[in-house]
């Protein structure tokens, strides 16, 4: 009993230290666009919201998340403007090295079920790119509507290529048709994906097999009466 008991601890030790777990710590910066974000095995633990001024943790509070220690957002802030001032510098003493490009994948789909006449939202999901800057424009109809969508910030893969993800609010109608169209520097043209509200109008085939199946039965119950009948009177 005292051996098996000491080979089961030895194998749990063994298990848990074979454990590897990977922080994330991603900063971005350009002539544009600015991000920080730290994360552990996959998941974004904390970012700074730079329109709103302040850090923001993002694992919901079941996780018992750690709260950073005050003075991370304005280190972030510290370091995305170091990094924006060193960007020309640092291409030049790498000497301007080939940026890969991985292209994206997008997909767009109503957020809610879909009710003429009830708002709801489209979300364009942009997946699996690299470098971490897309353009993504929106039409209703063949009009221009981009100015009414919104984007989340950058989400970061295991593999290192980004995701993010579009928002549109709408209230559907039968026959109108969006899309969303995203531009990259890995696409030689924009990658556009459409979506149409489809109304479907309650189904007749159901009610009229219904109906044939109860005439079916209705008809069965009296030709047995008849038959029942008949074999009473001959008896």
């Amino acid at each position: 009993m005292k051996l098996c008991l000491i080979l089961v601890c030895a194998a749990l030790l063994y298990t848990v230290s074979a454990v590897k777990h990977r922080d994330l710590a991603l900063k971005l910066c350009s002539d544009s666009e600015r991000e920080y974000i730290y994360g552990l095995d996959g998941e974004e633990v904390w970012h700074a919201d730079f329109s709103l001024g302040k850090g923001v943790d993002t694992l919901p509070q079941f996780a018992d998340p750690s709260s950073y220690v005050e003075g991370t957002y304005e280190a972030a802030v510290a370091d995305t403007e170091a990094c924006r001032g060193n960007l020309d510098i640092i291409l030049k003493a790498t000497k301007n090295p080939a940026i890969p490009k991985v292209a994206p994948q997008s997909s767009i789909y109503p957020k809610d079920e879909v009710e003429p006449g009830s708002k709801n939202t489209l979300l364009c999901f942009i997946t699996g790119f690299y470098p971490p800057h897309v353009e993504v424009s929106w039409t209703r109809n063949n009009v221009n509507v981009t100015n009414e969508a919104s984007l989340s910030r950058y989400y970061i893969n295991s593999d290192d290529t980004f995701n993010l993800i579009s928002h549109l609010s709408f209230t559907p109608e039968e026959g109108d048709i969006y899309s969303c169209s995203v531009q990259h520097t890995a696409l030689d043209r924009a990658l556009t994906k459409t979506w149409d509200v489809q109304v479907s109008l309650p189904g007749v085939g159901a009610s009229v097999f219904c109906g044939v199946g109860l005439a079916g039965g209705l008809l069965g119950v009296a030709v047995g009466t008849f038959f029942l009948i008949k074999g009473n009177k001959c008896n």
